[in-house]
């Protein structure tokens, strides 16, 4: 009897030492790459424009969403440790891209986050998502990968990402990027989340990241 006792409670016990498991994996992956995102405000006529970038390179380069910048002439980029700085745009990618490229400046290297391989991702994979919703800075929510649209290239995930997200990193189980946040899907005019986000993935902008005619600076401050 007390064999068999033994063997229950063994079995009940393992769901719980899987959910910790995952819950130091997730809690890894926060305080890799957390240090690298940033908050971004964009000043317009009629207001402010927020959301969310990566530092991909130690000189400070951001990549962000193109629609977080909208038409705004000052943009302040924000760092987890609270720093504000004044950020020039270096490029915008389009409507169809909808990711653009800024900079900031500092006498010390910046943490950045790697960039993954979105052709290598599979429906039902675990991911996860930094970003600033609704002004909440720093938030880190988790998911899968719902399904890849292969005719709008995009990433879809049920990660939580709400308005604010934008230009945040989806990343894989490594802490790389997988895809740049860009929207949601929502009855209620996308007010609030659902369950149902997109990325663009990494791969298909990575050729604009890496052509040098590009990282050239816009005349914007």
């Amino acid at each position: 009897m007390k064999k068999i006792l033994l063997l229950i409670l063994s079995v009940l016990s393992l769901p719980a030492l899987a959910l910790s498991t995952r819950e130091k994996s997730g809690n890894t992956i926060y305080e890799m790459i957390r240090p690298a995102i940033v908050s971004i405000d964009s000043q317009l006529s009629d207001g402010i424009s927020c959301g969310t970038g990566c530092i991909i390179d130690k000189n400070g380069t951001i990549l962000t969403s193109a629609h977080v910048l909208d038409e705004g002439r000052e943009v302040v980029v924000t760092t987890s440790g609270g720093e504000d700085y004044k950020a020039k745009i270096i490029k915008k990618f389009g409507e169809k891209k909808d990711v653009a490229l800024i900079k900031i400046s500092a006498s010390h290297d910046f943490q950045t986050v790697k960039l993954g391989n979105s052709e290598k991702i599979k429906v039902g994979e675990r991911v996860y998502a930094i970003g600033n919703p609704f002004g909440f800075t720093g938030t880190f929510t988790q998911g899968i990968i719902s399904r890849i649209d292969y005719v709008r290239n995009r990433i879809q995930t049920d990660a939580a990402i709400n308005p604010g997200s934008s230009g945040g990193p989806l990343l894989n189980a490594s802490g790389q990027i997988i895809g740049i946040n860009q929207a949601i899907y929502n009855p209620d005019n996308n007010i609030s989340n659902i369950g149902i986000g997109f990325a663009i993935p990494i791969n298909s902008i990575r050729e604009y990241l890496l052509d040098k005619e590009d990282l050239k600076e816009e005349n914007h401050t």
